[in-house]
């Protein structure tokens, strides 16, 4: 075989614009001129096939440099698009001119031509890179329908690897196979053969799977559409169902040319991508997989893209297209179709990158779009006010900033300006959808906060210190706003004004619709408006205005107002909070409540939530305003957590804490049960308690356990046993060496029961005369009940006769210990002699600091 020839290098620069996909989004990497030919990297290396694209702006820095190798399956779409796979990256170049594709795609075949070994390849250095698995030329049966079986598995077998598809879609557009198919579809149709129908089918459904654009764009062509999608409506899977592809396509109506479009090119661009997308979207949904899918989304970007660049350079266009509303005599449907064609165009605009979508919004608005908006925005017609708030929408979504400056323009020039527009439609609006837009529209464009990082919109940022400064405003934004509440506000918030001249609430269902905008738009302006909002609500009075509407019977309407005041609550200002205590709004909130409370709905549930985040937050204005006007309302609902709270928190705090003693929040049938002077016991928790005192004090009580009768003559203050001594002393002798006792409260020495010297009263003393001891335990309960512990506070004023009758008996007992432990007496007796008995005594708190004590302690320096 003779070997091909070399292919020539392109020696003209061709302008060209270099795509690159990322993340299923083509990036725009600047404009050039490319070259495509063989290049030596090194010396002594041989030439290398190369496609070289120099920056337009600095020749010296490159844009592209890819090396044409067997595997980056290089394609040609439509005249002026070449894309390939480059280590992995999807890249397109889209050039100036056909002509100028044209040249470098005969470059790039012919060196794919060689790679793939067809005739033998021109330069050695491209031997390493031939295939492996070189596919021979195929031949497909003849196109008839006797033959559509063969043909099926034919192109089945082929499509299943690679090198069989590259063939298989070499063959198809060599000799124009899908033309030749087209006249069966008919002749199957004539015969009704369902049969062959379903064949067609498959075998279409195998071509366009292919994978190739060169077959895709020729599937769409205007001689080839019909015929393709024809035979696609007999579809195997659903064989008792047939699509109606050709109907909806063939239809006239389908296109409407606005304005003429000149070129040739781009009608027949616009005619493919609709064709493209209904393809896409329709015809192949149920079947495609991705890369046919990346394939037709990339077919459809490059043809919106030149769409729109043509549309946007074309001055003439333009003003053709803007003089139609400029024009009064103009007929209305010409108007229709101008807005929904300017609405296509901003869709398009959505895919392309943001300097291309900048140019196309700025030439729109230069020729008049805000005229087409407000147009559109006051049409009678559904469809109209939906393409113009869709066109609306989609600059806002691009660059809110650029809208205010044009809004700004129209205030400067004495117009009536897009906001007026946008609440005029809100207000008559019956399109829930066209609504919900202009509500957001009119919060992003009257958002104070300017774009850029968080630092600049006064944000605070995690790891640095809060500032205090407000954020910044535009001077130009606060102008606006000011503006704004000048003439437009009132014009807004019109249906709620107005309800102070209302007797009754009834509304219509289409006038009752717009509370609920309007709540979301003033709780948006109170959260960023700052003393706007403020002074704006205070004029108007606009909580009362809410507050009526809680007369009314429709729910949603309650839970509109619930949902206001909840706003201002969170916000916890002090000039709300006090604003709705001055207009005693919640007095009608508790109504609604006890109206609402034996069934369980939402109205309930957002009522419940208002009173809940008032006592959580702890806002003493508002408890204590709720407190001292609706205290019977609250009453009757104290049986729920929430209101006893609020209600204890008064009584008690006057509501002027966040952290209440649980005591405060015990039911009524607990406080009842407490003692009397609950509030001095209450205040008494808050003292400071040792906790080794306190531990003792709940320990059990071992004179409980052994109730046994003391004898008179014991003298001691316990119960006849024999208590567990808090301090043991191994010996007296200790104590007689140091010369003292030492004496606690509630202190006990152990004695031997069986000495008679203790049985006998002390020398110098009468017998103890009057009843004995009390028991600790009886002791403990009656220091509770009389508030022992406050009359310590208060300089022990009151001392009760229990407490006497307990001094005189440590008196008794403390005599006898002198006796025996030679305290003021005689030291005679050893502590060990025979017979001796040690005696235990116990101090309560309440007498340690006693007579008897004290004549103790004198005793002890006596010993001394």
């Amino acid at each position: 075989m003779m070997a091909q020839s070399v292919p020539h290098q392109t020696t003209d620069k061709k302008r060209v614009k270099v795509y690159e996909l990322r993340n299923n989004d083509w990036f725009d990497r600047g404009t050039g001129f490319c070259t495509a030919s063989f290049v030596q990297q090194e010396e002594g290396q041989p030439k290398e096939p190369r496609v070289i694209v120099e920056s337009e702006e600095d020749e010296e820095r490159l844009l592209l440099e890819t090396k044409i190798v067997k595997d980056d399956g290089f394609q040609k779409q439509q005249d002026t698009l070449i894309v390939w796979t480059d280590q992995g990256t999807d890249m397109a170049l889209s050039f100036q001119e056909a002509e100028g594709c044209a040249l470098i795609w005969r470059f790039i075949d012919g060196v794919q031509q060689t790679f793939q070994g067809i005739n033998g390849g021109p330069d050695d250095g491209l031997s390493d890179d031939l295939a492996i698995d070189i596919p021979t030329a195929i031949q497909l049966p003849p196109a008839e329908l006797g033959t559509l079986l063969e043909l099926e598995n034919n192109m089945r077998l082929m499509s299943s690897n690679a090198n069989g598809r590259d063939a298989l879609a070499k063959a198809i557009m060599r000799d124009d196979y899908i033309s030749k198919l087209i006249p069966l579809v008919e002749m199957a149709e004539d015969l009704e053969s369902l049969q062959d129908l379903h064949r067609l089918c498959n075998i279409m459904k195998i071509v366009l799977l292919l994978n190739d654009t060169s077959i895709i764009e020729h599937a769409v062509s205007d001689a080839c559409v019909l015929g393709v999608v024809g035979a696609l409506e007999y579809d195997p899977d659903f064989p008792s169902h047939k699509a109606n592809h050709r109907l909806w396509l063939n239809s006239q109506g389908r296109y409407k040319e606005v304005v003429r479009i000149e070129d040739d090119q781009i009608r027949r661009k616009i005619h493919q991508t609709y064709r493209l997308q209904y393809l896409k979207d329709v015809v192949l949904a149920r079947i495609l997989d991705d890369p046919t899918f990346s394939v037709l989304n990339s077919l459809i970007f490059f043809n919106q893209v030149d769409i729109v660049q043509h549309l946007q350079s074309n001055g003439g266009f333009l003003n053709d297209l803007f003089g139609i509303f400029a024009d009064p005599s103009e007929e209305q449907l010409r108007k229709k179709e101008a807005v929904l064609f300017i609405q296509q165009c901003c869709a398009i605009a959505k895919n392309l990158q943001p300097p291309a979508r900048q140019t196309l919004y700025n030439n729109f608005l230069t020729h008049g779009l805000l005229r087409v908006i407000n147009f559109g925005l006051r049409n009678f017609d559904v469809t109209v006010r939906v393409g113009a708030t869709d066109i609306l929408v989609s600059m806002i979504d691009h660059d809110p900033q650029m809208i205010r400056h044009t809004i700004y323009r129209q205030i400067q020039e004495k117009q009536m300006p897009l906001t007026d527009t946008l609440i005029d439609l809100l207000l008559v609006e019956v399109d829930l959808g066209i609504k919900s837009q202009v509500s957001d529209a009119l919060k992003v464009l009257l958002d104070p906060t300017p774009p850029g990082p968080p630092e600049a919109r006064g944000e605070f940022i995690v790891g640095q210190p809060r500032g205090r400064g407000q954020p910044t405003i535009d001077p130009q934004q606060d102008l606006f706003l000011t503006h704004f509440y000048e003439h437009s506000a009132v014009r807004l918030f019109k249906p709620l004004i107005d309800l102070e001249k209302r007797v009754e609430m009834k509304f219509s269902v289409v006038n009752d619709g717009v509370f609920g905008y309007l709540n979301d738009i003033l709780c948006f302006y109170i959260r960023q408006h700052q003393h706007r909002s403020k002074f704006f609500v205070l004029q108007h009075n606009l909580a009362q205005r809410f507050n009526q509407l809680l007369s009314c019977k429709e729910k949603h309407l309650q839970l509109v107002a619930i949902r206001f005041f909840r706003q201002l609550v969170v916000l916890q200002d002090d000039f709300y909070i006090k604003h709705i205590a001055d207009k005693q709004i919640l007095g009608p909130v508790l109504d609604v409540l006890l109206r609402t409370m034996p069934r369980d709905n939402l109205l309930c549930s957002a009522c419940l939530d208002l009173f809940a985040l008032i006592n959580k937050e702890s806002i003493k204005d508002l408890i204590k305003h709720l407190v001292e006007n609706y205290r019977e309302k609250i009453m009757a609902l104290a049986y729920m957590d929430t209101f006893r709270e609020i209600v204890n928190r008064y009584d008690n705090t006057q509501g002027y804490t966040a952290q209440v003693d649980p005591y405060f929040l015990e039911s009524e049938d607990e406080v009842g049960r407490r003692p009397t002077n609950s509030g001095s016991r209450g205040m008494m928790e808050h003292l400071a308690v040792d906790p080794a005192q306190e531990e003792y004090w709940n320990a059990s009580d071992d004179e409980d356990e052994n109730p046994a009768r003391p004898t008179p003559d014991q003298g001691v203050t316990t119960n006849g046993s024999t208590p567990k001594p808090l301090v043991e002393y191994t010996s007296d002798e200790e104590g007689d060496d140091n010369g003292d006792a030492v004496m606690t409260p509630a202190a006990s020495l152990s004695s031997d029961e069986n000495s008679k010297e203790n049985q006998e009263p002390a020398s110098g003393s009468a017998p103890a005369v009057g009843p004995p001891p009390e028991r600790l335990s009886e002791k403990r309960r009656r220091e509770e009940d009389e508030d022992d512990v406050m009359d310590k506070l208060v300089h022990h004023k009151r001392r009760n006769s229990s407490a006497s009758a307990s001094s005189s008996t440590s008196n008794h007992s403390t005599a006898a210990l002198r006796k025996k432990k030679g305290f003021g007496g005689s030291r005679d007796a050893s502590p060990n002699g025979p017979g001796q008995k040690k005696i235990a005594i116990s101090i309560s708190p309440s007498i340690k600091n006693s007579a008897a004590v004290k004549s103790l302690a004198g005793g002890e320096e006596d010993g001394k």
